[in-house]
């Protein structure tokens, strides 16, 4: 991060909430932050994408 990133995040630290990331696993969404440091890794390392719709098939 840049400085004025880290500034602003300084002064606006009493403001700041946790933020709780939720995944999908074996069907159901579990916390993150609940994995296991091996788990933890894995998540870290997932390709993320987003789906691009090219008009429609019907």
């Amino acid at each position: 991060m840049n400085s004025i990133t880290n500034e602003f995040l300084e002064k606006h630290l009493e403001s700041r909430t946790k933020c709780l990331v939720y995944t999908r696993v074996m069907g159901y969404h579990r916390p993150v932050e609940s994995f296991n440091v091996g788990k933890k890794g894995e998540h870290q390392q997932r390709a993320h994408f987003k789906e691009v719709i090219h008009g429609s098939a019907c």
